[in-house]
């Protein structure tokens, strides 16, 4: 071996031992991080893909606007329209209203646990941590919108709402409150959107209220979503055991209520278009869901308002599905809602 081989000693016993394991120890830091980041990369994908899959099998007409977003725009979207069903069917699927309702009292420490930076081990909870965490959501409107769900899960069958503007309140709380958090996430600060969004809410939420009274009728709840000064004008309240219970006897009394519900929503759907001028152009595909509300209200002026109409349940909103697609192309390739 020649001298300029033995004059140099062997590279790592130049190194104090403190270095070298210092450096292994780095080495392996760095690799743990990356796992995580991948994994938490991987938790996050799952969880946006769980919030796509549950808002197309409970929201699907929903679901097909949020289509319509820019792209940038959809993932937040998706996280607070899966929050809306989460809640929205939590009282729904329970074998017994007390674990529906506990369900919602999770959900209101959740948001709080999540504002606090603290892990919620839940796909939709996991995302919408990721939106608002980027998208500064505001906490206000997501306590609304769960305490709203809790308030309307506390009442007894009852409970009637006196008037139509309580179901107003509820459909503000619950529907607009989306809409509203849909245009934060995307950066949109407009007084005009803001008031489109409160009225297109209004509207898709007394709408909904109207379509599901079978539904709700058929879990006993008594047709408790129509206000009872409509009921009582149509002779739809009754006195069941000493309790105030809304009938379904009555089929063509029944129509007659829902009728006097139309005009409201359909109100609320004219002012939110009055204000489309006014509306900034990257607004307007957030609220896209005005037209799957014009297209219940036609569905329902068409079987005469008639919620029990087995045509009603068919394809989406009562229309066929090919149809719904393209009304919704339409005004999203005109820039209208």
């Amino acid at each position: 071996m020649s001298t300029a081989a033995h004059s140099h000693p062997n590279f790592m016993s130049c190194l104090p031992i403190k270095s070298i394991f210092g450096s292994w120890r780095e080495r392996e830091s760095q690799q743990t991080n990356l796992m995580n980041v991948a994994s938490r990369s991987s938790s996050l994908r799952s969880a946006f893909s769980y919030c796509v899959q549950q808002v197309r099998n409970y929201d699907y007409h929903n679901y097909l606007c949020l289509l319509e977003l820019p792209p940038k725009m959809r993932k937040p979207a998706f996280a607070l329209r899966a929050f809306n069903v989460e809640t929205a069917k939590a009282m729904d699927i329970a074998s017994d209203p007390k674990i529906g309702l506990m369900r919602l009292l999770w959900w209101q420490e959740t948001i709080d646990k999540i504002y606090a930076d603290k892990p919620v081990q839940q796909p939709v909870a996991e995302a919408l941590s990721s939106v608002i965490s980027e998208h500064k959501i505001s906490k206000l409107w997501l306590k609304r919108s769960v305490e709203a769900r809790i308030k309307d899960a506390q009442r007894e069958a009852s409970d009637i709402p006196e008037t139509i503007n309580e179901l107003e309140q509820y459909a503000e709380d619950t529907q607009s409150t989306i809409l509203y958090m849909s245009l934060q996430s995307g950066g949109i600060r407009s007084t005009e959107a803001d008031h489109a969004a409160s009225h297109i809410g209004k509207a898709s939420g007394l709408l909904l209220l109207i379509r599901s009274l079978p539904y709700h009728a058929a879990r006993h709840r008594h047709f408790a979503y129509i206000p009872s000064s409509i009921a009582a004008k149509h002779g739809l309240l009754i006195n069941h055991r000493g309790r105030t219970e809304i009938s379904m006897d009555s089929h063509g009394a029944l129509c007659d209520a829902v009728l006097r519900w139309l005009p409201v929503a359909n109100a609320h759907l004219q002012k939110a278009r009055e204000l489309a001028k006014t509306v900034p152009i990257e607004a307007v595909p957030v609220l896209l869901p005005a037209v799957p509300a014009q297209v219940l209200l036609d569905s329902l002026s068409r079987v005469k308002f008639d919620v029990l109409d087995p045509r009603l349940a068919r394809g989406v909103l009562g229309v066929p599905p090919l149809w719904f697609q393209l009304k919704l192309k339409w005004y999203s390739w005109r820039g209208k809602y």
